[in-house]
């Protein structure tokens, strides 16, 4: 029996305006000779120049906008490899509310040094041996603290759904947009937004190839859970959608894709070098398949999410070495 309320458009458009004036309005960038090597006009929505590099500030932001006085005294508890993390300590700094942040031992060390900088009393875990639900559960009980989870909650949902919502309200209805998947926030999102401005749309969630399992639950019917996976994108190093994103990515979604850790180096490559734009791994999803999938997109309006930019430096050299 399913209990949950699921996020609706309205609560997309509620976030939009929750976030104006916090949030960036982040462009939307084509390239020539993308449009060329598809034969498509494609349009990038540039979530990697959005506040913090990311579009997990969106949902952050609207989530904790949404505090009651006895929730902002007491603070608020996040669990996140890096985005979520920077996301929840920089609302939650502009909103006056204290953050408890649960990263792993290797995330970026950019993401923990940006983190701490934005306020945020970062706790560290191993993620191969040790639960973050668990950890953060515990914090969360132990000091009365509000948990935000990185994916799976309505207020998060909408807020990343405006993101979408900006897409089509600047180039109108598209006939294809790729968006990146790791716990399926921006996916489920980005659903509730294209269903209702672009509803003939057709929606593809991407995620690394070593780490399918929305794509496995998504042809299963169920939610799959698997072990970490080894992949460069390390947003989304998720082991399985929410409860949320699951029922909304099953209901809304058309197909969950692939790519490859080599296909999203060679996307950082064109992102660097043509776009002028420093997009991490997890950014280059959408990407990805939208190139793998030339042939169907032949004389279509294309929309790619470029989820963001957070990757450090020497990293990002090396990986373009």
């Amino acid at each position: 029996m399913n209990m949950l309320t699921l996020p609706t458009y309205d609560d997309v458009a509620a976030a939009a305006r929750r976030i104006e004036g916090h949030a960036h309005r982040t462009p939307v960038m084509q390239s020539r000779t993308i449009d060329a090597e598809l034969g498509a006009q494609v349009f990038f929505k540039c979530e990697n120049l959005q506040r913090m590099g990311a579009f997990k500030f969106r949902g952050a932001f609207n989530a904790l906008s949404k505090f009651d006085d006895a929730q902002r005294r007491a603070g608020v508890v996040a669990f996140s490899s890096g985005n979520h993390a920077q996301a929840i300590a920089l609302s939650a700094s502009l909103l006056n509310i204290p953050a408890t942040i649960i990263m792993p031992h290797d995330a970026p060390a950019s993401k923990v040094a940006a983190t701490k900088g934005y306020g945020g009393n970062v706790v560290m875990y191993d993620r191969y041996t040790e639960d973050r639900e668990q950890i953060s559960r515990k914090l969360a009980e132990e000091r009365g603290l509000t948990q935000i989870p990185p994916y799976d909650h309505p207020d998060v949902i909408a807020g990343q759904g405006t993101a979408a919502k900006e897409l089509f309200d600047e180039v109108g209805p598209l006939d294809a947009l790729f968006v990146c998947l790791g716990g399926g926030g921006l996916l489920s999102g980005s659903a509730l937004a294209t269903r209702v401005l672009a509803p003939d749309c057709k929606l593809y969630g991407v995620e690394p190839e070593a780490g399918n399992d929305a794509q496995q639950s998504f042809r299963t019917g169920k939610i799959v859970h698997i072990d970490t996976p080894k992949t460069i994108a390390d947003g989304a190093q998720t082991q399985h959608l929410g409860a949320y994103t699951f029922e909304i990515i099953r209901r809304d979604v058309d197909d969950v894709l692939t790519a490859t850790d080599a296909q999203l180096v060679d996307c950082m490559r064109f992102f660097a070098s043509r776009m002028k734009l420093v997009v991490e791994p997890t950014g280059c999803l959408g990407f990805a398949a939208a190139r793998q999938m030339k042939a169907q997109l032949q004389g279509k309006r294309v929309g790619v999410i470029v989820s963001g930019g957070n990757v450090d430096m020497e990293r990002f050299c090396a990986l373009l070495a």
